[in-house]
């Protein structure tokens, strides 16, 4: 009998992907993957403490209070300046870092036999090319680089992640076309800034180039492009809009803008203007209307004034992105940010209501626009109370009721909206 193993993820597309390479060198290694932590005898979970530790913590507390005789492996965005706090949490725990997943089988191994090792030296291995267990057996997670480029204020991600590092474009390209073997109907093309891509080793961004080769694969699949930082596709602008209109590719962008103050902007070392994200936006939009927009805003950064703040309300007005992922800010130790002059915590409540407030009415609005709207959606996720959840060639979420399947293509009449997707009847099913 093999040991079962439950392996939970927090964070993003990222740390799906280095759970899913876990999962397959586990398996590789023929221990017994559970889908129950109820099931488990091993726990392994990989966190995200980029935002800030506390999640991580509370999560570890739970499980550690609800499952004790369980062995447990804290596993992802952690260094070793964040050793001490996950220990006082769960002292009895291993831990292996983002760098060191190639050596979860040994890991688990000594855990095990009740020798908890804790393996968090930075490491210049790919993680591109190896075995997984897909979460979603139709969608793809190919990452095309590791570590960071950029130097913001108030981000821990370069102390975590390292330095940029893009991995060469033929293993990209071996990487997709097995996964379209293997069925995959979306590929999530996933880094910390794709549009870095290639910015390590030449004087310009090398997405656009990227993105034409993946589309040239045959194949029945769409490339779902993550986020992208605006100082980095500025340079590789005209090239990258006339990517995106391969059919191959979902007409939906990340955009994180952050903030609509110039002046904040500069303080975060974000290295860009909210102008210069404007622009960004308008050559998208010149050539693709109805282009699907994600973008960030952080609340009450240090020193953000409420007529800077203010600045970036108007600017989610006048932009109306679909998908707003609203942070209220929290010092990250070790970071810039952190020493600043810090806003009250009730006036960061404020403002995230307010944003929260305005987000809401954006994407109704932007939510109208599909309202009738007839054409063909790929299932993707299974929803809530019987339904199916597929998205359009703009990736925005449909809901539907019927007999369905992962990977199924099917047609659609969007016949109701909420704030946050569209609700739909199928008229028929096809390959």
């Amino acid at each position: 009998m093999t040991t079962p193993i439950f392996i939970q993820t927090r964070g993003c597309s990222v740390n799906q992907h280095e759970s899913e390479v876990m999962a397959g060198l586990l398996k590789q290694a023929d221990f017994d993957l559970v889908d129950n932590i109820k099931d488990a005898f091993v726990v392994i979970l990989n966190v995200c403490t980029v935002k800030g530790i506390f999640k991580a913590t509370r999560e570890i507390s739970r499980i550690k209070e609800s499952y004790p005789n369980k062995k447990l492996i804290i596993a992802g965005c952690i260094t070793k300046d964040l050793t001490r706090e996950l220990a006082g949490v769960a002292d009895d725990c291993s831990m292996i870092s983002t760098h060191n997943i190639l050596d979860i089988v040994s890991v688990v191994e000594e855990t095990i036999n009740n020798n908890p090792v804790r393996i968090l030296a930075k490491s210049s291995g790919m993680k591109i090319g190896l075995p997984k267990v897909r979460k979603n057996k139709i969608i793809a997670i190919v990452p095309i680089s590791e570590g960071c480029s950029g130097y913001c204020s108030y981000c821990s991600v370069k102390m975590v992640k390292g330095k940029l590092k893009s991995y060469p474009k033929e293993d990209i390209l071996r990487e997709v076309e097995c996964a379209v073997r293997d069925g995959c109907r979306e590929i999530w093309i996933t880094s910390q800034d794709n549009s870095a891509y290639g910015t390590d080793l030449s004087k310009e961004s090398q997405l656009p180039e990227l993105l034409n080769e993946i589309s040239e694969i045959q194949g029945n699949f769409l490339v779902r492009v993550g986020m992208m930082n605006p100082n980095h596709v500025l340079p590789v602008l005209d090239k990258l809009v006339d990517a995106f209109l391969s059919p191959k590719i979902f007409k939906f962008i990340h955009l994180p803008v952050q903030s609509g103050s110039n002046e904040v902007l500069k303080s975060m070392r974000r290295l860009y203007s909210a102008g210069e994200f404007r622009k960004i936006l308008k050559a998208f939009r010149e050539k693709i209307p109805n282009i699907t927009l994600a973008t960030d805003i952080i609340c009450g950064f240090p020193g953000e004034s409420k007529d800077q703040f203010n600045e970036s309300v108007a600017l989610v007005k006048d932009m109306m992105p679909d998908v707003l992922n609203i942070s209220r800010f929290r010092p990250r130790p070790g970071t810039d940010a952190s020493k600043m002059e810090q806003v009250k915590s009730d006036e960061i409540k404020r403002r995230t209501s307010l944003m929260t407030s305005v987000y809401e009415w954006v994407a109704f609005q932007q939510n109208k626009k599909w309202q009738n709207w007839k054409g063909r959606i790929i299932i993707d996720a299974i929803g809530k109370d019987s339904t199916w959840v597929g998205r359009n060639s703009y990736y925005k979420p449909i809901v539907v009721k019927g007999d369905f399947e992962l990977g199924d293509k099917i047609s659609v009449i969007v016949e109701e909206i909420t704030k946050f997707h569209l609700l739909a009847t199928s008229c028929n099913q096809g390959a």
